[in-house]
């Protein structure tokens, strides 16, 4: 018996010790590829690449535009998906009867978010580019984004709004509200951080996309006002990357968009952790 206990002993701890191995050696990964990427790429991030545009006549490589793209179609792809998103969440959570179509809504969700990102450029490209007659640009490649991350934003809201106690409903609508009013006044207020959470990782998203813009939002490194760049090619950032890499060789702006993303999606994640943790108090 005694023996038996001690063999018992030994399998715990030598499991233990390969599960303290497994994570060491992910946060060794992180850890080499954050500081990899910022030692290549940190000390090349200058003010003149981050405030002009590159420019063969002028002799000068910068990013503006290509951070411009970016926040366009951040801001066009948000104000579209939130209201399609929350308002479906909203729909499947409170007002749905017909539980065999919102099982077919929350299928259909799903399946998108497994697709991978390449086929919805080809679909973008198909459908809003040539069946739909828009130019590669922020519009076409936004809608594309706002089809990929319309789930995240679905699934996110849902699971906030179930989070919401029944017991607000019924005291909302035993005080004469009506059902609107109640999901508008009660519900939302309190379900507002995982909404928040959901746009966070939406933005994430976007921010890293890459092979879904090859074919929607294009290549261009001029820099554009918002309703110009609608129609016209614009790369974002991580397709700059992949121009200056691969197209250009210019692997010394390569590591320093990368360093840039890096800390954006650092930011994003910090962001999205610190609003979980106050959705969980």
């Amino acid at each position: 018996m005694e023996k038996l206990s001690k063999r018992r002993w030994l399998y715990d701890r030598g499991l233990r010790a390969l599960l303290y191995l497994c994570g060491l050696l992910v946060c060794a990964l992180l850890v080499f590829l954050i500081g990899y990427i910022f030692v290549r790429g940190l000390p090349l991030v200058t003010w003149e690449l981050l405030s002009t545009q590159t420019s063969m006549l002028k002799g000068t490589t910068g990013i503006l535009p290509h951070i411009a793209s970016t926040i366009y179609i951040i801001v066009l792809s948000m104000a579209i998906v939130l209201p399609l998103g929350v308002g479906a969440a909203i729909y499947l959570t409170e007002y749905a009867s017909n539980r065999r179509l919102a099982a077919i809504i929350e299928f259909a969700a799903e399946t998108l978010t497994g697709i991978p990102s390449i086929i919805f450029g080809l679909v973008g490209m198909m459908v809003f580019i040539q069946l739909m007659g828009l130019k590669a640009g922020i519009l076409a490649g936004g809608l594309t984004l706002v089809v990929m991350i319309l789930p995240t934003i679905i699934r996110t809201t849902q699971e906030s709004l179930k989070t919401v106690p029944q017991s607000y409903r019924e005291g909302a609508l035993g005080l004469g509200a009506g059902k609107w009013h109640m999901i508008r006044t009660v519900v939302l207020p309190n379900a507002v951080d995982g909404i928040v959470t959901g746009c966070i990782l939406a933005v994430g998203r976007i921010v890293g996309e890459s092979a879904a813009l090859l074919f929607t939002a294009g290549f261009g490194t001029v820099l554009y006002s918002f309703g110009e760049a609608l129609n016209n090619s614009s790369a974002t950032l991580t397709v700059a990357l992949y121009l200056y890499a691969n197209e250009r060789g210019r692997t010394d702006i390569a590591f320093a968009i990368a360093a840039i993303l890096m800390i954006l999606t650092l930011v994003i994640n910090l962001s999205a952790s610190l609003v979980g943790k106050k959705l969980k108090k």
